[in-house]
């Protein structure tokens, strides 16, 4: 298996590989629609191909994962710098192989060449196993972001 930084070429494939990992993450609790956000995501995988922020894990031509990554820039002074974890994928019949490992560790070897000093990423709260899989290449939980449905909000409504 190869880890490598991928030519534009792979975008679509890289393309319905997100929209897979888009809709599996409905079950854990992801409001992102898959196959609806196709083309935007595609575009924006293009954007990260061209300025080396993907890497794809290969076996025998196959492609069966993928991280995307780059740096956090807006007008906001911060602390220390800091890089971003955008996704990570592994095809089902491939994990547990240490291929998102690899994956990582690429991502955050290019992150810490370029100046970060450190990184983050999201993952859903009801993602036991992606959670458990980031606490164990050491990611340890930095905010909390919580929300409820409206239509639960009893006190907002007021008591008519």
């Amino acid at each position: 298996m190869r880890i490598e930084t991928p030519s534009t070429g792979v975008v679509d494939d890289l393309a319905d590989m997100w929209v897979e990992l888009a809709a599996d993450q409905r079950r854990h609790g992801s409001h992102l629609v898959a196959d609806g956000n196709r083309a935007s995501i595609r575009s924006a995988i293009g954007r990260h191909v061209v300025s080396s922020r993907v890497r794809v894990a290969r076996e025998e031509g196959r492609l069966v994962g993928f991280v995307m990554f780059t740096v956090e820039s807006d007008s906001l002074e911060r602390t220390v710098s800091r890089g971003l974890i955008e996704n990570l994928y592994v095809v089902p019949d491939r994990r547990r192989e240490g291929i998102g490992t690899k994956l990582l560790e690429r991502a955050e070897n290019a992150l810490e060449d370029s100046g970060v000093e450190t990184i983050a990423l999201d993952v859903l709260a009801g993602n036991d196993s992606a959670r458990a899989f980031y606490a164990e290449t050491g990611y340890e939980p930095h905010r909390l972001t919580v929300e409820k449905p409206i239509e639960s909000d009893t006190h907002s409504k007021g008591d008519d």
